[in-house]
């Protein structure tokens, strides 16, 4: 059985952490990029042909993946494509994911007809048995399976798509960025298709000015009753990374040993690329207390309830709490940060003081002086 996956690199905004690179290339829990996860749950199911869509910002992604040796991708049939469909259009706009598809309709088509297609986007985060959902998808006969959590949908988060089930379990009402109230599954933007049938989908919608995957083709088949629907409920640990409060929340939440385990070994690792650091180094006077952090870090300061990525330096009398720092921040003698993110390569002087709120925490943007 053929099996390709394609991910979405752009399919958010994280206000100043995706200014010069992609939601997948996002850093996340210490030592790891967004577009780890949905690499990782492709390839443990023997997903060996990936293309990754990506519209703009691609050089931090290209960096990180490589040719796909982390995840074996180098070594098999099929392997990994970068399929950037903007870069040779004659205009930069983006109009949604059926236009992205249409686009890169020549990987789309590669190969045999009778092939599956698993479609995942790279903001919702989590550890999924691709071979379950898609057992699930073939049992099923329906033309796409939707995977989807509950106890999502509380009447204030807004949800890309929203569904809704009934006594049998059949789809009984599905909206379209709804902050759907409870009782509703959220989409987890995993979607698993033929691809035989998704080209001749995406083929007829953008032949009629429809570009949209959740609105137009989900939604739109559905009302027509012209497209059947499987629906998939996934009990593991999601993340929604939509907003720069979620992925402020959720990486601290990382410090949680069940979170922790759930999602990085609830069905299978999730591997990321290479680059050992030395031991982190605790000086005489640090204090360390309910922290995750990385290999090559040097703390002389105090750090609680804190999250830190690889060669983070914290200077004797610096206090940090409550903070999410990527690779290679200094942070200054006397310091105090709390609430605060601090993107990658940034330098807080002595004695500087940053103080955010738990739902509007400070970033400082990668290379930053403060």
């Amino acid at each position: 059985m053929k099996v390709m996956g394609i991910i979405f690199a752009n399919d958010g905004s994280l206000e100043g952490l995706t200014t010069h690179r992609t939601t997948a290339s996002v850093p996340f829990g210490g030592r790891y990029r967004q577009v780890d996860f949905a690499l990782s749950n492709l390839t443990a199911a023997g997903v060996r042909q990936v293309g990754i869509i990506s519209r703009h910002h691609y050089q931090s992604l290209i960096n990180h993946i490589g040719a796909g040796e982390e995840w074996g991708l180098e070594l098999e049939e099929g392997g990994l494509e970068f399929l950037t469909p903007y870069a040779m259009s004659a205009t930069d706009s983006y109009r949604g994911k059926l236009e992205s598809l249409y686009a890169a309709m020549t990987f789309l088509t590669y190969g045999t007809e009778d092939a599956y297609v698993i479609l995942t986007g790279s903001t919702i985060l989590c550890n999924i048995n691709m071979k379950d959902v898609l057992a699930s998808h073939i049992a099923s006969g329906k033309d796409i399976t939707i995977v989807t959590k509950a106890g999502v949908a509380n009447g204030k988060k807004q949800l890309d798509l929203a569904i809704k089930l009934d006594k049998k379990g059949e789809v009984a009402d599905i909206a379209v960025d709804y902050a759907a109230p409870e009782g509703y599954l959220a989409t987890m933007d995993i979607f698993v298709t033929s691809k035989k049938w998704l080209a001749e989908q995406v083929r007829e919608h953008i032949a009629r000015n429809l570009f949209h995957m959740d609105r137009d083709l989900v939604l739109g088949l559905w009302q027509k009753s012209e497209g059947s629907i499987n629906v998939y409920q996934f009990p593991g640990v999601v993340l929604y990374n939509e907003s720069v409060a979620e992925y402020f929340h959720n990486t601290l939440a990382l410090i949680d040993t069940k979170t922790r385990h759930d999602l990085f070994g609830y069905n299978h690792p999730v591997y990321t690329r290479v680059r050992d650091r030395v031991p982190t180094f605790y000086g005489e006077n640090s204090e360390a207390t309910d922290i995750v952090l990385a290999d090559g870090c040097m703390i002389g300061g105090k750090v609680t309830n804190s999250v830190l990525f690889r060669n983070v330096t914290v200077y004797p009398g610096a206090e940090v709490s409550d903070c999410v720092i990527m690779n290679d921040a200094v942070i200054g003698e006397g310091a105090e940060l709390k609430y605060v993110i601090l993107d990658k390569d940034v330098t807080v002087r002595p004695g500087a003081k940053l103080i955010g709120t738990p739902d509007n925490p400070v970033i400082i943007t990668r290379g930053g002086l403060v």
